[in-house]
């Protein structure tokens, strides 16, 4: 199943006030039940992350790399996701960054080997 992004602010909000959040060194991870049948996900780096655009597209990038690894694997069908990037982010080697995100959608429960929600 293919992945689509979030893009409006209104779903980021929603995920702000309605979800399961779990925090690893790499990543935060956001996520909630749907009602789409689809997965999503959107990435946040805010300017309280580092000041320099340039370093938070790349930590965007990195993000954007992970979760194309990871979540058409793990992550649940009907589930949208926010990655919000962290400093480490930049600098995490990419094979933790990819284990940090796996490790957050088993804490949260939103994995596919989780159970259910």
């Amino acid at each position: 199943m293919k992945i689509e992004t979030l893009k409006n602010r209104a779903d980021f909000v929603r995920m702000n006030a309605s979800c399961k959040k779990w925090v690893s060194h790499g990543l935060v991870l956001q996520a909630a039940p749907n009602d789409l049948g689809k997965r999503r996900v959107g990435y946040t780096v805010t300017k309280r992350t580092d000041k320099s655009a340039v370093k938070r597209n790349r930590i965007k990038r990195r993000l954007r790399a992970a979760a194309a690894a990871v979540l058409p694997l793990y992550a649940r069908d009907s589930c949208d996701y926010v990655l919000i990037g962290k400093s480490q982010s930049a600098t995490r080697p990419f094979e933790s960054l990819k284990n940090d995100l796996k490790w957050c959608l088993e804490k949260t429960g939103f994995g596919k080997e989780s159970g259910k929600q």
